[in-house]
Parts: C-alpha cells; structure tokens; sequence
C-alpha cells in the first residue's frame, strides 16, 4: 500500500503512469501532451520515461484525435486522449457521438472501445468562455457513454484508473480549479465506475453533487450545522454522484429518502442540465418522501461569465444556504 499526499494534478498524472506501466496496450496522446506534458501538466514525464511510441503530442485536431483513437481501440489498443479544455472538445463531438459511443452496439457487442477521453473543464481558474464551460449534459445525453467526474484526488487517481480498465469508452470530465487541491492518495483503493457515494452523513437535509462542486456542498453542510454561525442548525448529509452516468439511483434515492429534502448542485447552467435530470429523477423516486420541492443552486443560464464576475457565475456556500432557507422547514 502506497498513500502520500498529492494534488489532484499529481494523481492523475500517477494514474496515467500506473497504467502504462501495468498495460502495454495503453498509450496517451493529444495536444501539447508530450514534451509539454499538458496545458495542466497531468502527463507531465510520461514521455521522458515511457517513451514517444506511448506518450505523444497531435496536430490541433480533436475530431482527428478521436477519430485515430477509434481505429486504435479497434485493433486492440487502448488509447487515453486529452481535448485540451472543455470547449475545445467540440470539434470532436461528432466522433464522440457517431463513433464511439455507439461502435459497440452498432455491432452488437463484437466491437468494443475502450477509449477514455480526458477533458478538463468548469471555472474557477479565472479563464474565458472558451476555457470554463461546463459541457457534461452532452455527453449524458449520449447513449453509449460513460461520464465521469472526481472531486479529490483520491477520487482522480482511482477513477481514472477504473475509466482505463474499462472496455466501453469513458468521458473522464476534470474540475480544472481542483487540479492543484491537495489530499491522501491510497494507490491500492479501487472505485467502481458507475457508483455514487455518501461522503458526509446527515438527518435533515441531502446535497447532491458532483465534480467541482463538492467542495462547495461540503462547505455548506458544515456551515449549516448545528453549532455553527447558521441558527438553526440542520443536519446535511452530502453525496459526490462521481459517475454522472450510468447514474446510480439507488445511493442517491436511498440517501433522499432518509432526510426527505434535497438540494442539486452543480456549475453549469441549469437549463436542461444534469442537475435538471437528478432532479427529476428524485421527483420520480421519492416524491413521497419529501417534505418540500427538490432545488437546484447552478451556474446561470448565460455564456460563461468574464473572469471579473466569475464568481458571481458560480454556485458558492451562500446560494446554497440560501436554498437551505427555502425548504419549508416547521421550525
């Protein structure tokens, strides 16, 4: 067992090395991703140690990057690419959508990619509408994907490592502003893709969230209880959904039920986003359950703020409680 603290950066970077030293069919390429070692710096060495057969820098080409590593997979490889930033990404989007999500059931499971296609992206980094776009709803809505997303970097180093043994693709979506947040990496501890988790209990309340915005259910559950500046104090249980999809109902809807209130947070814009379906999809479940309406505290329903009001653009602790203060509580 190997456990050391390290940024979210330095996990992934962990992860990628682990996996190419474990699997020769593993290869990572894209922009900038070799000598560079990425606009973040998450492969950082790889090609100085593995070598520039398995670590490689593209032509600017993201449809040509997705597209190569399709005929890659196909014959037995498994490729890690990186789209540079989240809006970057969309050049390639058509062979996210045409191609790889759809390959193994265009032919029946006898055709199986498993690509991973590494995209960071959200705010928080001072960056323009380019460079901060939180692009996730895309790609869940896209049969045939799996989408993730860490808040820690334990969670980085494990999904990551779980999205590469995977045989069917994986959209692995990283919180740009949590590259450089630090915690303990256990590089024995495996995740299970496809797994929601309850990372701080509660009795009256659940915030839901993934990604980039779980540090800031965290700290809002921890400013809302009992004790604490906030009167009265409510007890608020946390879920980190991690896999945005296939989403895992049961974990969330059981933490639901059992406080009777939930509130969905998350930075991209709310219209018809993923916090829209977790949303829904707890109105389905557990509709008899809750003691008051599901809210949302999401990004707002404009292009990507400029740096200077960045922060007025993302859900912070303040928005929350404020949401906290709507659920109709008897007290």
């Amino acid at each position: 067992m190997t456990t050391e603290t390290m940024t979210m950066a330095a996990a992934l970077n962990r992860a990628l090395a682990d996996a190419l030293t474990e699997d020769e069919r593993v290869l990572i390429f894209g922009e900038d991703v070799g000598a560079l070692g990425g606009v973040f710096r998450i492969t950082d060495g790889l090609t100085a140690r593995f070598g520039e057969n398995r670590c490689f820098d593209t032509p600017l080409a993201e449809s040509g990057i997705v597209g190569t590593a399709v005929g890659m997979a196909m014959n037995g490889l498994v490729p890690v690419v990186e789209l540079q930033f989240d809006a970057f990404a969309l050049p390639a989007f058509e062979q996210v959508v045409s191609h790889v999500a759809k390959f193994g059931n265009r032919t029946r499971g006898a055709v199986r990619l498993p690509i991973v296609i590494r995209i960071p992206y959200g705010g928080g980094i001072g960056g323009v509408e380019h460079h901060c776009d939180s692009s996730e709803a895309y790609y869940t809505h896209t049969p045939g994907l799996t989408v993730v997303s860490p808040s820690t970097p334990q969670e980085a180093y494990s999904l990551l490592r779980a999205a590469i043994a995977s045989p069917d693709p994986v959209i692995f979506m990283e919180p740009k502003k949590l590259y450089w947040s630090k915690g303990l990496v256990d590089t024995s501890v495996t995740a299970e893709l496809r797994q929601a988790r309850v990372i701080r209990e509660g009795t009256d309340l659940t915030l839901i969230s993934y990604g980039p915005s779980v540090p800031i259910a965290l700290e809002a559950a921890e400013a809302a209880a009992p004790g604490s500046d906030t009167a009265p104090g409510r007890s608020v249980q946390v879920i980190d959904v991690r896999t945005l999809t296939p989403f895992d109902d049961t974990t969330v809807m059981e933490a639901v039920r059992s406080t009777g209130r939930a509130i969905v947070i998350a930075e991209a814009p709310g219209f018809a986003s993923v916090a829209s379906e977790i949303q829904a999809r707890v109105f389905e479940q557990c509709f008899e359950y809750l003691e008051a309406p599901v809210r949302r505290v999401t990004g707002f329903d404009t292009p990507f703020a400029s740096p200077k009001y960045e922060h007025w653009y993302l859900p912070d602790v303040d928005r929350v409680l404020d949401a906290i203060d709507t659920l109709h509580w008897e007290d």
